[in-house]
């Protein structure tokens, strides 16, 4: 079995929706919410935010779902893959 490295299909496309993932990982720059201050209901601004934070991720993951739910994948594979064909295939 040769080697498919231009293979077309290969199950990874880009799509603008993905982008929308990248907002999410504001949540991981500490620096920007740890205060106390404002407190919002007696929480400090540091448990609410990331509060907020859980939210807008679910949002952009939903958004990106319903976005990309309805592209073309890639096409199936043609011949049977075995665990054995695999053991074999990377002796070659």
């Amino acid at each position: 079995m040769a080697a498919q490295s231009g293979a077309k299909g290969s199950g990874l496309r880009f799509s603008p929706w993905n982008l929308l993932l990248i907002i999410p990982f504001w949540i991981l720059l500490t620096p920007l919410y740890n205060r106390v201050e404002p407190t919002l209901f007696g929480m400090p601004f540091f448990y609410w935010f990331q509060f907020v934070g859980i939210a807008v991720g679910v949002t952009c993951t939903t958004l990106v779902y319903f976005g990309t739910k309805n592209r073309r994948g890639s096409a199936p594979r043609t011949e049977p893959t075995d665990v054995d064909d695999l053991d074999e295939g990377s002796l070659r």
